[in-house]
C-alpha cells in the first residue's frame, strides 16, 4: 500500500523533505474529550487496549483533529510484564501497578519470555486494524519500554519517586539484574519484530527511567541492552527500510553514546538544545523533538515562538522530526495543540527551502 505521506519516514532517513514533520508522544489520550468519552465506556485501560476496534479508535482521533504526520499504535509499555503474569492493574490517579513484584533470583528465574505473536496478539491485531484503516495515510509506529524501564515498574510494583529497591538489586546482586534486562531484551526484540510483521512502520523505544542512573550504570544497565534489542529488529519490511528512536528521558548528558547505538533517530527531552544535539551527532543520526509539553499550557502567541525557537535552533535541511520532549499532559487544551501544529506547518518550509525551489 503507497504510504500518501511520507514525510515521517523521510525525515527519520535524513531525506529531504518539504516541511518538518511532526507527531506527538501520547497524542491520542486523555486530553481529548472524544477519548475520555470512549473510554468510559470501555471499562478499564486495558480493556481498551485489547479491544482491537477501539484501539484503532482512539489512535485514529488525534489525525482526525489534527494534521499530524504519523499514527502511534494505542497501547502500553507494560504489555509485555503483564503477559509475564505479574497482573498490571491501574488505579486512578495513581497510574499502572503490579499484582506481583520481581525482586529475588528466584523471581527472575521464573520469568518466561512471552511469544509475542501468541500472548499479546490483541497488540498485533490492534496494528493490523490500524493499518487497514489509515490507507496510507501515515506511517504507524509501534513501541515498547526499553528493559530498564520494564524492569523499573516490575521491581518496584509501579512508579517510583526514588527506585529503591530496583537500585538495591542492581548493586547488590548486578548478575541477577542482568538475568532480568536479558529476559527482557529479549522479549521487546520479539515483540516489536511481531509488531513489525504486523504492520508497524516505525518503532520508538521509551526508555523513561534511564535518566535516573548514574553514567556506568546507564551505559551497562540501560543502553547495552537497547543496543542488543536494535541489533535483533527487522530492519526492512514490505520493501522499506524500518527506522528506529530510541529516547532516554534525561538522557542528553549520553547522545553520543546512544547515538552509536545503531538507531536511526534519538529523541529529545526539553534539557539538551537542539543545536547542541545537531552539533553533536546530527550527522550520524536523525534527531526527534523536544518542545516542554508544558508549553502548550500557555497562550499560543508563546507556543509559537516556542515552535519557532527550536525551528531556529535545529536550523536548516532534513533529519530534524517534531515531538514533544515528553508525552502531552491530559489536561491540554486540544485547542493549543492546533495553534503548536498550525505554527509549526507554516514557519517550518523555511528550513527546507532548498525543496520548496527545486
Amino acid at each position: 500500500m503507497e504510504l500518501k505521506n511520507d514525510r515521517f519516514l523521510r525525515a527519520l532517513a535524513r531525506q529531504p523533505v518539504d516541511r518538518t514533520p511532526v507527531w506527538m508522544m501520547r497524542q491520542a489520550g486523555r486530553y481529548l474529550p472524544e477519548y475520555r468519552a470512549i473510554r468510559a465506556d470501555a471499562g478499564g485501560f486495558m480493556d481498551l487496549c485489547r479491544n482491537r476496534d477501539l484501539a484503532c479508535e482512539v489512535t485514529l482521533q488525534p489525525l482526525e483533529r489534527f494534521p499530524m504526520d504519523a499514527a502511534i499504535l494505542f497501547s502500553d509499555i507494560l504489555t509485555i510484564p503483564d503477559a509475564m503474569g505479574l497482573g498490571l492493574y491501574f488505579e486512578t490517579g495513581e497510574g499502572p501497578k503490579f499484582r506481583k513484584t520481581v525482586r529475588s533470583a528466584e523471581d527472575v528465574a521464573a520469568l518466561t519470555v512471552p511469544n509475542a505473536e501468541r500472548d499479546l496478539d490483541y497488540v498485533m491485531n490492534a496494528v493490523k486494524t490500524i493499518r487497514h484503516e489509515l490507507n496510507g495515510r501515515v506511517p504507524l509506529i509501534g513501541f515498547s519500554g526499553s528493559p530498564w524501564t520494564l524492569a523499573c515498574y516490575m521491581v518496584e510494583g509501579g512508579s517510583s519517586r526514588d527506585f529503591r529497591h530496583i537500585k538495591t538489586m542492581l548493586y547488590d546482586t548486578p548478575d541477577v539484574m542482568h538475568q532480568l534486562l536479558d529476559t527482557l531484551a529479549e522479549s521487546v526484540t520479539d515483540y516489536l519484530n511481531a509488531q513489525i510483521r504486523a504492520g508497524a512502520q516505525a518503532v520508538q523505544i521509551f526508555d523513561t527511567w534511564g535518566g535516573a542512573l548514574s553514567t556506568p550504570a546507564y551505559r551497562e544497565f540501560s543502553l547495552r541492552y537497547m543496543e542488543q534489542i536494535v541489533a535483533g529488529l527487522m530492519r526492512e519490511h514490505e520493501g522499506r527500510r524500518v527506522p528506529v528512536i530510541l529516547f532516554t528521558k534525561n538522557g542528553g548528558q549520553w547522545l553520543e553514546d546512544i547515538a552509536a547505538a545503531g538507531s536511526d533517530a534519538v529523541g529529545l527531552d526539553w534539557s539538551t538544545e537542539m543545536s547542541n544535539a545537531r552539533a553533536r551527532v546530527g550527522h550520524r543520526v536523525a534527531l526527534q523533538g523536544n518542545l516542554d509539553p508544558n508549553v502548550l499550557f500557555a497562550h499560543p502567541s508563546a507556543i509559537r515562538a516556542e515552535v519557532a525557537r527550536i525551528l531556529d535552533s535545529y536550523g536548516q535541511g532534513p533529519g530534524h522530526v517534531f515531538n514533544l520532549g515528553h508525552g502531552i499532559s491530559q489536561f491540554t487544551n486540544p485547542d493549543h495543540v492546533t495553534a503548536f501544529v498550525e505554527s509549526l506547518h507554516e514557519l517550518s518550509p523555511a528550513y527546507h527551502r532548498e525543496i520548496a525551489l527545486g
